[in-house]
């Protein structure tokens, strides 16, 4: 009875992994993380990316939103502040309020609503 249960125990020890590294669990753990990356991260960093290069170089007639949801069309630009055509009352004035840069969260460019519409 003794022989029987020292070699179970014995064939328990011999199955139980070493304290080695397990290189296909890195494996696996390094193909998440890249599939995670090319997936998630690059596209939102590409994204990101070319919103900061349309909010700096958005220039008079380009079409914007801010970050409070007033839809509008840039009259007049400085370095940090812009000035946003939001609204036109009756008697032709318009109503225009200055957001900062750092307020615009999209920019459609004038020139692409031209080209959409010709195409059609």
């Amino acid at each position: 009875m003794t022989s029987l249960l020292g070699t179970g125990v014995a064939a328990q020890q011999a199955a139980a992994p070493g304290p080695g590294i397990d290189f296909s669990f890195m494996l696996m753990l390094a193909t998440m993380f890249g599939i995670f990356y090319f997936l998630i991260l690059r596209p939102q960093q590409k994204k990101q990316r070319a919103l900061e290069e349309a909010i700096k170089s958005a220039a008079k007639g380009d079409q914007v939103v801010t970050s409070g949801g007033l839809h509008g069309k840039i009259v007049s630009t400085e370095e940090e502040v812009v000035t946003v055509e939001i609204a036109t009352l009756k008697g032709g004035q318009s109503v225009r309020v200055q957001v900062s840069r750092s307020g615009i969260t999209a920019v459609t460019s004038s020139t692409e609503k031209k080209a959409e519409g010709s195409g059609s």
